[in-house]
């Protein structure tokens, strides 16, 4: 039997995960003054034990105004190489490519962690010693009722704020990781830029689409000139922002488009976002509801992408690689309810062969092997069990 695609190999330019299955980011919103800590390192270690070929660190902000919320992990200082060094050691002392998303929130920054109302701060926060920052835009448009007027860049902030994206990329290269991710969805300021619903400019950075599409390409090109040419960049979007006279599949494979020619490896295919928290559903929502993005980029842009989106189960990610629908699988809220899910969609899909615990790390593995035979899951039949 030939070794399911999910669990094969694959290289990109010099850096090879051991499997197709990602994590995606997702934000803990657990940092102080953008420091990462022992939550994050446990968070994303348990993911490279857990099997998974590439784990990649949540959204991480390069300048202190480009934060989502005051819990936001940080790449906008060198204090912040450390912890972050740390965690990309780990995972790949534990077989996982080591990745991160660099990230600026624009419109969406200073608000609640999500626990206390996913919205705009407000008196409680105050009282909790969250206050807000400003916050910056294309264009000086709130992102609903109640949210902060942001200022919109002027030249010489965008000029700047480049360079905070550079200086960020050589943080992150000094810190270990092998795959970046650069965010241009879910409402923050590279999609705030593409869309016209939030870019109102008149300059060179608004207007059409190749307007709207000019800073975040330069954002883009500004990374990859600073990232290790060895090594693989990746860049998120919404497909379509879902809403009337939003960001349409064509305008994204479009951006897709230029942003291979400019060196971008991958693309990460999301949706929606650009009003509300990042995961409001302004899509039809089902399993694998993102996946036919995934498809017609990597089709019409003739560029490799990362299908994300309700894939919960393994047969589900394996259909969409031999469908040739995507070349990665990402694995987000599914991972947090179950951190071995590389694993056990292994077993289930008959990769591991007959040492069923070959690919578990050997502290775990050693005595997994050793259990009594005949215990069974409430849910199932009898676990795998060899006889040592």
């Amino acid at each position: 039997m030939s070794q399911p695609l999910l669990f094969q190999p694959i290289t990109l330019r010099g850096v090879t995960s051991r499997n197709r299955i990602l994590i995606s980011p997702m934000c803990q919103y657990s940092a102080t003054d953008g420091l990462a800590n022992d939550w994050h390192l446990v968070h994303l270690g348990k993911f490279a034990q857990g099997g998974a070929g590439l784990v990649t660190v949540e959204a991480a902000a390069v300048t202190a105004e480009g934060r989502i919320t005051h819990g936001d992990v940080g790449i906008w200082n060198d204090e912040q190489i450390a912890p972050l060094e740390r965690i990309a050691a780990f995972l790949k002392d534990n077989g996982a490519v080591p990745s991160i998303q660099l990230a600026h929130a624009g419109r969406k920054a200073s608000m609640q962690r999500p626990w206390y109302g996913n919205a705009a701060l407000d008196e409680a926060d105050r009282g909790r010693g969250d206050l807000p920052w400003r916050t910056v835009a294309p264009s000086a448009i709130p992102m609903e009722d109640g949210w902060l007027m942001p200022h919109a860049l002027d030249a010489a902030e965008l000029a700047a704020l480049r360079e905070q994206w550079r200086r960020a990329t050589l943080r992150a290269v000094e810190a270990g990781f092998e795959f970046v991710e650069v965010h241009c969805a879910h409402g923050y300021l590279l999609h705030e830029f593409l869309s016209p619903l939030s870019n109102r400019r008149t300059d060179a950075y608004g207007g059409d689409r190749a307007g709207r599409m000019r800073y975040p390409l330069e954002i883009i090109e500004t990374v990859r000139a600073a990232w290790p040419a060895e090594r693989p960049l990746s860049v998120r979007i919404s497909s379509v922002d879902g809403i009337d006279g939003g960001l349409t599949l064509e305008d994204q494979v479009a951006f897709a488009r230029e942003a291979r020619a400019r060196g971008v490896d991958l693309i990460d295919c999301s949706s929606g976002g650009l009003l509300g928290s990042a995961t409001a559903a302004r899509i039809p929502r089902g399993y694998g509801f993102q996946v036919p993005y995934a498809d017609e980029i990597r089709r019409a842009a003739d560029i490799a992408t990362i299908a994300v989106g309700l894939i919960l189960h393994p047969q589900q990610a394996e259909d969409v690689l031999a469908n040739g629908q995507a070349d990665l699988v990402a694995i987000g809220r599914e991972a947090l309810f179950d951190p071995n899910w590389p694993l056990h969609a292994e077993l289930a899909l008959g990769g591991a062969g007959g040492e069923v615990f070959a690919s578990w790390p050997k502290q775990y593995g050693w005595w997994l092997e050793r259990r009594e035979p005949g215990l069974r899951r409430l849910d199932g039949p009898p676990l795998p069990f060899r006889q040592s």
